[in-house]
């Protein structure tokens, strides 16, 4: 009789604990201090004023890991890898402090539950890939996605949060327009046809609820337009014959093509957000090819040059933005502005420059136009977190980043 009872009193405690144990987790818990805080903290703005501009601010120290490391196992591309190269971690010790309120810590959870059910396409060159990459680095900590990737080659990605019924994906394009001949080793100008969008990712958003648009340095290369079927113009084409009509004139009616595609596409309801145009750190003091980016922290106000060909872009940028906010709002469309320049502008000391590679390897260019992972860049996905959080709360039409 005593034994029954002992029988069934150990049961009853494997019972009892079985019920109050907690439930397993098919995703790996936070691995670091960031992603703790993260996860303990608000993420909602802290406002220290009556206004709040997250896209003007400075850079503070900041002591703390970032939400994700080089050995994460997130799918960080060698070519800004920094801390794998043998680089420092001192560039990611920084944060990004906005006027007027303070920016929390990325919350990888809220930003799945924002973005629960949707679809959210990153179109532009391999900076665009870069803030791709950064975003799904970020969330790894949460959730891992479903490859669901069907074409060959690197233009396109796609995967899916099984759990959060969330696409994410990567559409590659260099100029947004459609472009032959384009051929990062060669100085052969690439043949802008201005009027036609680049299909690769013009035939894939209809369905997207998110496209973030973007397009830059590509333009910087030698081209020659096409309008019409006919040669137009062209920039550093170095040719008599054909008229020398700028970069600039060729970004504008890429933007004008790109806009107005998502615009006229009727089946397209989601909301439109031009990522702004980032810098390079090129400098010319410590010129090898192009020139190095070896500086170690970021740039004082005062140690910051005029870039008059960034500001040239990103004029052309929101003057074609405007435009199109206007037109498209006709349709019920929203366009919003992820500005990512200011903050930018002060990061020399956070590109790959030599740290893409193996020591050893032979020398290449430097590389002062990517950013390294993880890095400044994943501040950009913090600052598109609290654009998400605006327009569920507010369905705010001004598409500024003022809150």
């Amino acid at each position: 009789m005593r034994v029954s009872k002992a029988i069934l009193l150990i049961i009853l405690i494997i019972v009892i604990v079985a019920l109050i144990r907690p439930n397993h987790r098919e995703n790996p818990p936070p691995s670091s201090q960031y992603q703790r805080a993260a996860n303990n903290a608000s993420s909602d703005l802290i406002r220290l004023g009556q206004k709040c501009d997250i896209f003007r601010g400075k850079w503070v120290p900041y002591p703390k890991g970032p939400l994700y490391t080089n050995t994460s196992g997130c799918g960080i591309e060698d070519g800004v890898s920094c801390i794998k190269f043998g680089r420092d971690t001192e560039y990611t010790k920084w944060r990004w402090k906005p006027d007027g309120c303070e920016l929390p810590v990325f919350n990888p959870t809220r930003f799945l539950e924002l973005v629960r059910g949707k679809a959210m396409a990153f179109v532009g060159d391999s900076v665009a890939r870069n803030q791709y990459k950064s975003l799904k680095c970020m969330l790894h900590s949460v959730a891992r996605p479903v490859n669901q990737t069907t074409e060959t080659g690197t233009r396109v990605k796609r995967y899916f949060y099984t759990h959060y019924n969330f696409t994410l994906v990567y559409i590659g394009s260099t100029h947004l327009v459609k472009a032959v001949d384009v051929d990062p080793f060669s100085l052969k100008p690439a043949r802008l046809h201005l009027e036609e969008p680049d299909e690769t990712w013009a035939s894939r958003v209809e369905n997207m609820d998110y496209v973030i648009i973007s397009a830059g340095h590509w333009f910087s290369r030698p081209l020659i337009y096409v309008e019409k079927n006919k040669i137009t113009g062209c920039d550093m084409c170095r040719s008599n014959n054909v008229t020398d009509l700028t970069r600039y004139y060729g970004y504008k009616k890429a933007f004008q093509t790109a806009f107005g595609t998502l615009v006229d596409r009727l089946n397209f309801k989601g909301t439109v957000i031009l990522r702004t145009i980032s810098p390079t750190h090129f400098e010319p003091e410590y010129w090898e090819g192009r020139g190095n980016c070896v500086r170690k922290r970021p740039f004082t106000r005062d140690e910051i040059r005029i870039d008059w060909y960034l500001n040239m872009f990103l004029k052309v940028q929101m003057e074609e933005f405007r435009a199109a906010e206007r037109e498209g709002r006709e349709r019920g469309l929203r366009f919003r502005v992820l500005d990512v320049t200011e903050a930018m502008r002060f990061r020399p000391d956070a590109h790959p420059n030599h740290y893409g590679h193996p020591p050893g390897h032979p020398k290449r260019y430097a590389d002062c136009l990517h950013w390294c992972m993880p890095g400044p860049i994943d501040t950009w996905n913090e600052l598109l977190l609290q654009m998400l959080k605006s327009e569920n709360k507010e369905g705010s039409e001004d598409g500024k980043g003022l809150l």
